[in-house]
């Protein structure tokens, strides 16, 4: 056991680092103002069919509508030789419906609904709409998965009806634990049962645990050595959790009581500037440089400072090779999901390319999240996805620059003196003005009074008017004001 997870918990916000070796790999952070509702159950109204996307909207009580799909109806497979029926003949406006949320709202996109309910537990998931027994693909044995299936229908009450997904935490489970887990998701489904027909639509029927508890139900496997928090409350809350839930990892929570605070011990908060950053250094000395747009994310990896000691063959492959293990590393503590595509250094070897795909492969064997590689393409681009549920590190805790509006770049202060040159022209021709004033940011001014006052006096002569020049400290440098006096 060589994990650890390290809990910082404040009136305003809980985070989570996942360390593996004392190095951070995964970032969690839940915010009080804007906890994510992923796993809420919500008596939803359909507020508006949409056949054209064969969608519609479903209001659940939040300010933007959530978006439901005919694919996430679950009716339509309940029969496999049935037609998939259009989404108009299904919903109507004004309809209530039963949805659980299975993606948090990003950006300008509402949440993501599904008429398919599953609840989870530390062993189980309860699909209370199917019928059949699923087993974590983590379970890789063929005989322990069969065990396993067989060991959970014999624990089947035989009233009780619906599907099951066996979690990879049950594979060293007793039959106590697994009839414990059971007994807890039915009488969860049927409390949320009894109150959808009681309560009105838009209304929240079931809400997924804290990050804090998250923790312990989901991210807690045979390899965690210990699971420390920051908050005696909260440490109180997550042994009693455990000892009803999971009595076999009490003994691994702790609670921290130093005055050094927890993510400064451990170099988590460092870990978190550097997140931020485009460019993220390599050992070697090469580089990444990450760009992160709303529909793909690019990691382009370069050689830098990294010059070798055999040939350029064999650097270009040692860049590769550490490049893989970063990126993936990066993925998952940027939580960086939907399209991303690599651009390693070019390897005219197919050997060597084998090599970095399988190094690739081999790092993002570790991410809980489920990722698809398609390998190198024909322009010598490794092409990618990964599941996005959330947002990412850097949509929670940054937003556009005002200055740059997210574009990374500013115009020149020279871009600017040209920009109100040619306004001043266009309001002398418009306007009859005694007097123009500029206000604007002080090395837009500065310039003006230097390299550009001969440009400035050559206009106030064709203008015949006068020009005067006022800094405006609150201006960043491509703003500006052109005032007729």
């Amino acid at each position: 056991m060589n994990n650890e997870i390290l809990v910082n918990i404040t009136p305003q916000e809980t985070r989570v680092a996942i360390l593996e070796q004392g190095i951070t790999q995964e970032l969690h952070i839940e915010r009080t103002s804007g906890r994510g509702i992923v796993g809420n159950i919500y008596n939803g109204c359909v507020s508006r069919v949409l056949p054209g996307m064969q969608s519609a909207f479903v209001d659940i009580g939040l300010d933007r509508a959530a978006f439901l799909h005919v694919a996430d109806i679950w009716s339509l497979y309940q029969n496999e030789a049935t037609n998939i029926k259009p989404i108009e003949k299904l919903l109507h406006e004004g309809s209530n419906i039963l949805v659980q949320v299975v993606k948090d709202a990003i950006g300008t996109k509402g949440a993501r609904l599904s008429t398919q309910v599953s609840l989870a537990g530390r062993l189980l998931v309860y699909l209370p709409q199917e019928s059949h027994i699923g087993i974590s693909q983590r379970i890789e044995n063929d005989g322990e998965r069969e065990l396993l299936r067989e060991k959970l229908q014999q624990l089947l009450p035989a009233e009780e009806k619906g599907g099951y997904i066996i979690r990879t935490m049950a594979e060293t489970a007793d039959d106590k634990d697994l009839c414990s887990d059971l007994e807890y998701l039915h009488k969860l489904w049927h409390d949320i049962q009894q109150k959808s027909t009681t309560i009105s639509a838009p209304s929240l029927l079931y809400q997924d645990l804290d990050l804090s508890h998250r923790v312990l139900r989901d991210l807690v496997d045979e390899d965690t050595a210990r699971i420390l928090v920051d908050s005696r409350e909260n440490y109180q809350k997550l042994v009693k959790f455990s000892q009803y839930f999971m009595p076999y990892i009490t003994d691994r929570i702790g609670v921290y009581t130093g005055d050094r605070p927890l993510f400064d011990l451990h170099s988590v908060e460092e870990e978190i500037e550097r997140s931020l950053a485009r460019r993220v250094d390599l050992k070697s000395g090469g580089y990444l440089i990450i760009d992160q747009t709303e529909a793909l994310t690019t990691m382009d990896v370069n050689t830098g400072g990294f010059i070798g000691i055999r040939n350029f063959e064999d650097t270009i492959l040692k860049t590769n090779l550490e490049a893989a293990q970063v990126i993936a590393r990066q993925l998952r503590l940027r939580n960086l999901g939907g399209i991303i595509i690599c651009d390693f250094i070019d390897m005219d070897s197919e050997e060597h390319r084998n090599a970095v795909l399988t190094e690739f492969n081999r790092a993002l064997s570790k991410d809980r999240v489920r990722v698809n590689v398609n390998g190198f393409s024909m322009l010598g681009l490794v092409e990618m996805t990964r599941k996005r549920t959330r947002e990412s590190l850097a949509q929670v805790l940054c937003e556009t620059c005002p200055s740059c509006h997210g574009r990374g770049e500013i115009r020149t202060a020279q871009t600017i003196c040209y920009e109100i040159l040619r306004e001043l022209l266009r309001e002398s021709r418009q306007f009859e003005a005694n007097e123009f004033r500029i206000l604007a940011s002080q090395p837009v001014i500065d310039l003006f009074l230097d390299e550009e006052s001969q440009s400035l006096a050559q206009l106030g002569d064709f203008i015949a008017k006068p020009i005067r020049l006022q800094v405006e400290e609150s201006y960043m440098q491509e703003q500006y004001d052109v005032i007729l006096m």
